[in-house]
């Protein structure tokens, strides 16, 4: 079946983008031009139908406990082994593992919003790393990029070798291109595509936004404790994509993540031949809009992680990896409490991302697109602004964060700054500290 791209732009939308719902589901699904592609009672037949190939993508240890087990059967046109040998990727070497360049920085950092390139700059070479910690040549830890881009990746598609990808779109929409099918995702909407799928971003115009790249483990919904069944992120609204295929001839280049460095390899076909496929192993979506939010319904400001959308777990139980926290619009209720975020030194690190509006703790200066980062028992909080405005406030029930969507990656470990994050950028505001500097001593015998 010749699917070309040219016939895939003329489809209308709603039937370009369709999902399964669910979170951590098995999932069973072929494109309907092939009907009965999918094998029946079996993984790998002797012979596929339609002369497809069987390649299984294995997310764990083929012995990893059945509860944590993710693995998909893809039914694909060729495998993904036919290519030619992969060379180092010369288009952006602002993707690094290279967190030893840097002295360590503990203050308190905030970023200016990240430019976007005027020169034509596909969503690869516009990855920028930031920070990070560890190391994904022993699976420990975590990188945090963002993206500046333009224009359509042609016929190039990408995949991480070391964790999976958290994506946060901040501007532009992202049409992308999987394996396992296709999604749009945009703004105040994430996606998630784990190690080793390989995908492309197409974009209509100036596009930025964030990644979170983790290497010990897979993304799960928190437990919810004594809150109960429901709420926070409900499983229902994790959107996977249905297969579809391409069966296209063209000089692809594969780009891959591999050790903190971008290779790639050049193949005569389109990655995007999988005509079936079944599993728990496969990207998704989700809409931010669609988060319930808890919070204190009588006094207290209530911790943070109530807010957590994902998390990918360490070794260490109730500690993570990395969380994915938001602080979406809520009702504000709590009596005689200072409802703004409290002062605080943490155990962990703490970098935020700002999608649209005005980040209530601090209403000027952190824009969308631009970040801050509050690093272990680095003290941070409202500033001066935001304490006198919140201290004196009459209380009631209150619509906070309206308009806005501010985010939280925050890790367990220590962050280290990249050359590319710390200088070349040019974005840190080196007047941050000024915004608690007014901070006024109230204190009276």
């Amino acid at each position: 079946v010749d699917q070309s791209s040219s016939k895939v732009a003329e489809m209308p939308v709603e039937d370009k983008y369709k999902y399964n719902s669910g979170f951590g589901n098995e999932f069973a699904t072929e494109d309907p031009r092939c009907p009965g592609a999918l094998p029946e009672g079996q993984n790998n037949p002797q012979k596929c139908a339609y002369g497809l190939y069987a390649e299984q993508l294995s997310g764990t240890a083929f012995t990893a406990p059945r509860v944590a087990n993710q693995r998909t059967w893809l039914y694909r046109i060729l495998p993904s082994v036919k290519h030619v040998p992969f060379k180092k990727y010369g288009g952006n070497d602002l993707v690094s593992n290279k967190l030893d360049e840097q002295v360590p920085n503990p203050n308190q950092l905030r970023w200016k919003p990240f430019d976007i390139p005027k020169e034509p700059t596909d969503w690869v070479d516009g990855l920028r790393t930031v920070a990070g910690a560890g190391d994904p040549r022993v699976r420990s830890g975590l990188s945090i990029h963002v993206f500046v881009c333009n224009t359509a990746m042609k016929d190039k598609a990408f995949y991480s070798s070391d964790g999976d990808l958290l994506i946060v779109p901040q501007q532009g929409n992202l049409d992308i291109t999987t394996e396992m099918g296709r999604m749009l995702v945009k703004p105040n909407q994430i996606c998630v595509i784990q190690q080793g799928i390989r995908f492309s971003v197409n974009v209509n115009g100036a596009t930025r936004g964030y990644v979170l790249e983790v290497f010990n483990n897979h993304f799960v919904l928190p437990d919810l404790g004594p809150i109960g069944a429901n709420g926070l992120a409900n499983p229902r609204d994790f959107l996977t994509p249905v297969a579809w295929f391409e069966d296209r001839q063209a000089d692809f280049k594969i780009v891959s993540k591999y050790q903190g460095h971008l290779f790639v390899a050049e193949q005569d076909h389109s990655p995007f031949d999988v005509v079936a496929w079944h599993g728990n192993y496969a990207p998704y979506k989700y809409d931010l809009a669609n988060f319930c939010t808890v919070n204190s319904v009588s006094f207290d400001h209530m911790d943070p992680s109530i807010f957590t959308v994902l998390t990918c777990p360490s070794a260490k139980p109730g500690t993570a990896t990395a969380d994915f926290v938001i602080f979406p619009p809520r009702w504000s209720v709590a009596e005689n409490t200072f409802r703004p975020p409290y002062y605080h030194r943490n155990c962990m690190s703490e970098f935020m991302g700002l999608i649209l509006g005005r980040y209530e703790a601090k209403e000027s200066g952190f824009n969308p697109g631009g970040a801050t980062l509050h690093s272990m028992m680095t003290p941070h909080g409202p500033d001066a602004d935001c304490f006198e405005q919140w201290t004196n406030k009459e209380l009631g029930p209150i619509k906070v964060a309206e308009g806005t969507q501010a985010f939280m990656f925050e890790t367990s470990f220590q962050l280290a700054l990249t050359k590319w994050g710390e200088e070349t950028c040019k974005k840190i505001d080196e007047e941050y500290f000024q915004c608690w500097q007014r901070l006024e001593k109230h204190f009276k015998i």
